[in-house]
């Protein structure tokens, strides 16, 4: 689909979107062109309005950096790969590209990121955007790095509720194990999602670098230049979060698998120890299980409970020895 953004003739500084029809002729007077999911006739409308070409979802998704940012015949196309992450969805990395084409910014998307519908919800109200497509694009970089920052904090706040259960004291054996098994689940999860997030972030630097030295070659105003700084420290603190995020993640997955380690300890000293415990007496057993003719045990009126006492006895006695070395 096509969505144009035009400039509201009342109010020059707030946007207003339309949704292109099928059978509607796409204007030249629209300052943003969001292709979401374009079909191959929809690309063609909008090659042939700007006098550009429009690449497909196979050249977006291309990982060389020379293939990511470029310049042709004027227009400049810069490409970054954004963590997808919904509710009902596991998290994923798709690519957008921006591309400024005069004082025309189109993006094309195979995905749909929410900083899009939160900077549009932004734009169309007074003074929520700038006449100018650097503007447009200054704004959606800032609500993408935004939505980095929330899904960081949320996150971490996942991070700090998993980090408790771990540490909980005076938890059941039957919970410790299902705490444990959750959490490494979680870990996993949230670890996934840090690495893509920290690959996404580096991603958005570059196109953000780019686009803060096109500004400059353009001689834009210094105020977008300022805020596109503004955002760039904003963008590298997140990733300097984001690289904190990840430490962590390590160290609670070595702690978990720390504490299975010592639960796996624990079951395996106590079959140990009831293993010491019995062999006195399946020895003392063993012994009176002997088919010899000569035993004088086997005539005497006490012999068998002798032999029980004595089972119990050494089977007793190494319980005490190791209660009174502390092994217990």
């Amino acid at each position: 689909m096509i969505i144009t953004h035009r400039l509201c003739p009342d109010n020059k500084d707030r946007l207003l979107p339309h949704l292109l029809q099928p059978d509607e002729t796409l204007a030249g007077d629209v300052l943003w062109i969001d292709l979401y999911e374009p079909t191959k006739e929809e690309d063609q409308q909008v090659e042939a309005l700007l006098g550009i070409s429009i690449p497909t979802h196979e050249d977006m998704d291309d990982i060389e950096p020379s293939e990511l940012l470029w310049t042709e015949n004027g227009t400049r196309y810069m490409t970054m790969r954004l963590l997808i992450k919904n509710d009902t969805s596991d998290p994923e990395i798709s690519a957008v590209t921006f591309i400024l084409a005069g004082q025309v910014l189109v993006t094309v998307r195979y995905c749909d990121p929410r900083a899009f519908s939160k900077f549009v919800g932004h734009a169309t109200k007074p003074g929520g955007c700038s006449g100018t497509a650097e503007a447009i694009m200054a704004g959606l970089i800032d609500a993408i790095i935004e939505r980095c920052a929330e899904l960081l904090q949320n996150t971490g706040d996942r991070l700090d509720a998993l980090s408790r259960d771990v540490f909980k004291e005076n938890v059941k054996q039957g919970d410790r194990n299902t705490t444990l098994q959750r959490t490494l689940r979680g870990l996993g999860r949230h670890g996934d999602i840090i690495s893509k997030l920290r690959e996404s972030l580096v991603s958005i630097e570059r196109v953000l670098l780019s686009f803060s030295a096109g500004l400059k070659a353009a001689h834009i105003p210094s105020g977008l230049r300022e805020e596109v700084k503004a955002t760039l420290r904003d963008l590298q603190s997140l990733e300097e979060h984001a690289s904190f995020q990840s430490s962590k993640i390590q160290f609670l997955l070595d702690a978990t698998l720390g504490l299975v380690n010592l639960e796996q300890n624990n079951i395996i000293k106590l079959f140990s120890v009831m293993a010491v415990i019995f062999m006195p007496p399946t020895l003392v057993a063993s012994v009176y299980g002997m088919n010899f003719e000569h035993m004088p045990e086997l005539k005497w009126d006490y012999g068998y409970p002798m032999a029980l006492a004595l089972m119990v006895i050494v089977a007793v006695a190494p319980y005490f020895i190791f209660r009174w070395r502390n092994w217990l």
